[in-house]
């Protein structure tokens, strides 16, 4: 029995605690939540490490450190401990990304030895909502892209990750891990395009982190010969309408908190902003 406060790499056999850990804010962890339930804490087969910190015995706090690093349910205390390990490690990961004060909390430690970082979006709401509009209804052009239909819907995903990160994902590796993580969305049926007469997609979103408590809308992207045209909102209650049905009782996303035409469409939608994440891109 650990009887201090400490922190360590956590091992399969931790599963349960850090489950628990991970469940005491559903919509927040759901990204990190998805991955464990699927590969455990199995450094392989997650994609990187969990680490744990332990008050008086007990997991209170974690952080995923793989290509993203993200703090869960961390105290500040936690965070002291988690930025110690990482710089001990050295940068490995492209962003660090989580609710936003533990976040900016661990930035403000590692950035003296990781810094200077490529972006900072120091508030981006995090959005929720649990039913459909009243007001908007779905756009019943949007639907599910089939797995046959790769090479249509890559370009617009190559074009909206340039877009919001700043660099392609076809870099470094060639994009074979980008183009495998988009042929994993359409393979379980939670990418959506609406697309037009040609063929060429005009809106497309995807419904990425899924549990069975939450599930996070990302990827949203109108091209931009089709923006100011009133098509998102309708486009996002549809991928809504398949989120609600088909995935989990509650949907979240979210979004800079510059992009205001964006905030404007999800609250059409009925998303109401519960907090804030914040992201460090290097």
């Amino acid at each position: 029995m650990l009887t201090q406060t400490t922190s360590r790499v956590l091992e399969p056999s931790d599963l349960d605690a850090a489950l628990a850990v991970l469940d005491r804010d559903p919509v927040t962890n759901a990204f990190v939540t998805s991955r464990v339930q699927v590969a455990g804490l199995d450094p392989w087969r997650l994609g990187g490490e969990m680490w744990g910190w332990y008050e008086d015995g007990m997991l209170t706090s974690l952080c995923y450190a793989g290509a993203n690093l993200v703090p869960i349910c961390a105290t500040p205390r936690a965070v002291r401990a988690f930025a110690d390990r990482a710089r001990r490690a050295g940068r490995r990961c492209s962003s660090i990304v989580g609710p936003a004060e533990p976040t900016a909390q661990l930035w403000r430690l590692l950035e003296p030895n990781w810094g200077p970082a490529r972006d900072v979006r120091a508030r981006q709401p995090l959005m929720v909502t649990d039913r459909m509009p009243r007001t908007i209804a779905p756009d019943p052009r949007v639907r599910r892209i089939r797995k046959d239909e790769m090479d249509t819907i890559m370009p617009a995903c190559v074009a909206m990750f340039t877009e919001e990160v700043g660099v392609s994902p076809m870099a470094g590796d060639g994009g074979l891990l980008y183009q495998a993580r988009v042929a994993e969305l359409v393979g379980s049926g939670r990418s959506f395009a609406r697309l037009d007469e040609y063929g060429r997609v005009v809106f497309k979103a995807e419904i990425g982190a899924a549990t069975d408590r939450a599930c996070q809308i990302q990827g949203v992207w109108v091209a931009p010969e089709y923006r100011g045209q009133g098509l998102a909102a309708p486009a996002m209650a549809a991928v809504l309408r398949y989120a609600l049905a088909d995935v989990a009782p509650v949907v979240s996303l979210y979004v800079n908190d510059f992009n205001t035409a964006a905030r404007r469409t999800y609250r059409r939608v009925g998303f109401e902003e519960v907090g804030a994440f914040m992201s460090v891109l290097f």
